[in-house]
């Protein structure tokens, strides 16, 4: 299978449509985007919206975030979501080194991402990539009740 990774720069039904089929595969809570939705995740100053494309269309995305802050710039990846059928191709990773070299370019010191247990291949790739696991309680305060 060719995967080719490309930044997302424009807004098309492509990707309203495939971001409406992958990201159910990521959370069930996860709310149908519409094409304004998606416009404001793609102009947002700080987002990297990656997608994983083979001659099918998309199968893959990712989001990296990047944060100025005053200990240095710092980086985030969300998101991170292949099509069940393209799973265990090398999608995944393809995605996240694009998303480190952005991150390196961009000057950032640190590169985070969460992943549950139960991902276990998940979390192997990111192993393999040089990730490691910190020692660190995970917060979080919810909005919705």
């Amino acid at each position: 299978m060719t995967v080719h990774v490309e930044i997302v720069r424009e807004v098309h039904q492509e990707l309203v449509d495939a971001l409406g089929r992958l990201l159910p595969q990521l959370s069930s809570s996860a709310k149908p985007l519409d094409h304004e939705a998606v416009a404001r995740l793609v102009s947002y100053e700080a987002h990297t919206l990656l997608v994983a494309r083979t001659p099918d269309g998309i199968v893959g995305t990712l989001t990296l975030v990047l944060l100025p802050l005053a200990s240095g710039t710092r980086a985030r990846v969300e998101d991170v979501v292949v099509d069940g059928a393209a799973r265990g191709q090398g999608v995944a990773g393809l995605l996240t080194q694009e998303a480190l070299r952005i991150a390196r370019e961009a000057g950032a010191r640190t590169v985070d991402l969460t992943s549950r247990p139960e991902r276990a291949a998940a979390n192997r790739l990111y192993e393999r990539l040089g990730f490691r696991s910190r020692d660190s309680k995970v917060y979080r305060f919810s909005f919705e009740r």
